[in-house]
């Protein structure tokens, strides 16, 4: 066990995966061999630079990376059909950076057009001072204890890339428009700030991701956990005072843990409506249908097929609305969605909104 200075852990560049840890209680070094799990904190050696080349800090900014620079990630499985297929290693061997949000992972495949990935060389695990290994896990957002959720839309998609989050941001900004104080999650998906700060840039009153439910990523991660990990966001984001919630969920369909998640009853119960993206009419349909057959009330597709006047017209086929940025941006056709597939838990009123919780 090697002791951390304050010094060596300040100069590492700390990931957006690891942002809820305190740097202070990273104190100890706990080296090989040691078996990594999921979350785990780990202090790693960039050795080549790949597809990656600078690391998202917890603020945010990009900081570019170089040989032999010295990186705190966190270990995790990543799911990228555009990048990187990667699975938490057995040991604490060489393996990479899959994620410009900080994840350490064994990469197995990836994309044609993708770069191999940025080689690490982990040189340890970090650990508090009584020698525990510090994970993501155990910081994560603590479950409140009201057990009520505002009434949310959810936002599913046909694949990453499909304009889930333009869909989720805009909708978050049309309904601020509006007048309602909204409240805005990722729960799945590849630690990253990207998304956040898409939501707060949009008008969310309170804006938290699977991270803050102690995830760096939720591929491989069990199906119940990430139900209870959305409950929780949820339950935080009534607590700030959210009156509605909008949820992005990562993925397409056919991604593992996005269709476990779509076929859960718990999950279902919290869905008060869904938005479904899509890059094309095709997809839409098929996606719009998938979701009825499970029980969601779908209230209008987006994403983007919304550029192409054309695939907006062939997306008809699933009879129900298809909103672009500028309706979805627009505060009276936001309120309208809401309102319609709400009432009478949510009312529209002149100047703003009330809401009326349910419980989870």
């Amino acid at each position: 066990m090697e002791i951390l200075d304050c010094e060596r852990i300040a100069k590492a560049k700390r990931a957006f995966t690891t942002r809820r840890i305190p740097t202070e209680r990273m104190r100890m070094l706990l080296s090989p061999p040691a078996e990594p799990k999921a979350g785990d904190l780990v202090l790693a050696r960039i050795e080549a630079l790949g597809h990656h080349k600078s690391v998202e800090l917890p603020s945010g900014r990009k900081a570019a990376l170089a040989a032999t620079d010295e990186v705190v990630l966190a270990y995790g499985n990543r799911y990228a059909p555009d990048q990187f297929e990667a699975i938490v290693p057995a040991d604490l061997g060489p393996c990479h950076m899959v994620a410009a949000g900080g994840v350490a992972s064994r990469a197995l495949a990836w994309h044609d057009k993708t770069m191999s990935p940025t080689a690490i060389v982990p040189l340890g695990l970090v650990t508090n001072s009584c020698g525990r290994v510090l994970n993501v896990a155990d910081f994560a957002v603590a479950p409140q204890p009201a057990r009520l959720t505002p009434p949310t839309i959810v936002v599913f998609g046909t694949s990453m890339n499909s304009g889930k989050t333009t869909t989720a941001a805009s909708l978050v900004r049309g309904l601020t428009r509006a007048g309602f104080a909204v409240g805005a999650a990722k729960v799945t998906g590849t630690g990253a700030g990207n998304d956040l700060w898409s939501m707060m840039d949009a008008g969310a009153c309170a804006a938290l991701d699977f991270t803050d439910a102690g995830f760096a990523t939720t591929y491989l991660a069990p199906i119940d956990a990430i139900v209870e990990g959305a409950q929780n966001l949820l339950h935080s984001l009534a607590a700030t005072g959210a009156e509605i919630a909008v949820l992005e969920v990562a993925d397409g369909l056919f991604q593992s843990e996005t269709a476990a998640l779509a076929k859960s009853p718990k999950f279902r119960e919290l869905t008060g409506g869904v938005l479904f993206a899509a890059g094309d009419a095709m997809g839409a349909v098929a996606g719009c249908e998938r979701l009825r057959e499970l029980g969601y009330d779908v209230l209008g597709l987006s994403g983007l097929l919304t550029c192409s006047p054309l695939a907006r017209r062939e997306a008809g086929a699933a009879n129900v609305p298809v909103y672009g940025v500028k309706e979805l941006t627009d505060p009276a056709t936001a309120a309208s969605i809401v309102s319609g597939i709400l009432n009478p838990r949510l009312m529209v009123i002149a100047g703003g909104a009330q809401c009326l919780y349910q419980e989870s």
